[in-house]
């Protein structure tokens, strides 16, 4: 499956740019949410809407790739934080991979970064085959 974009969320800046899209890929055993821009109060509907849908699949695993994400708001914690207990609930994880250090700071600061795993990239995560 190749990548799946998603993209309007938020007000266009001034270039005309969205803030805030989502690439979906399907790697190895994992869904990949590929997050860029900035995720917030009002751009956080496409990766809650994602999350919703592949937890509501069956998706064992979901890896969400901060690494083109400049900044995360306390609203895109609490969908990562629901997301992560409506797929406990349904066997299944959520993994994060690539923080920046400014959106790293704010899952060390709220504890958050306690109840994920959490790895440096996208490929040391796929790399890691531990079951669900």
């Amino acid at each position: 499956m190749g990548p799946e974009a998603t993209r309007g969320a938020g007000n266009p800046a001034a270039t005309g740019e969205e803030r805030f899209s989502l690439t979906t890929e399907r790697r190895a055993d994992a869904v990949v949410l590929t997050l860029s821009g900035e995720l917030d109060h009002d751009t956080a509907g496409p990766l809650r809407e994602a999350l919703e849908r592949h937890v509501g699949q069956g998706a064992r695993r979901i890896l969400v790739d901060f690494g083109p994400l400049s900044f995360c708001d306390s609203t895109g914690l609490n969908v990562l934080l629901h997301a992560r207990l409506a797929a406990q609930e349904a066997g299944g994880r959520i993994e994060l991979a690539a923080l920046r250090p400014p959106v790293a700071r704010m899952f060390e600061i709220t504890g958050a970064e306690a109840v994920f795993q959490v790895y440096a990239g996208v490929d040391e995560a796929l790399a890691d085959e531990r079951p669900a």
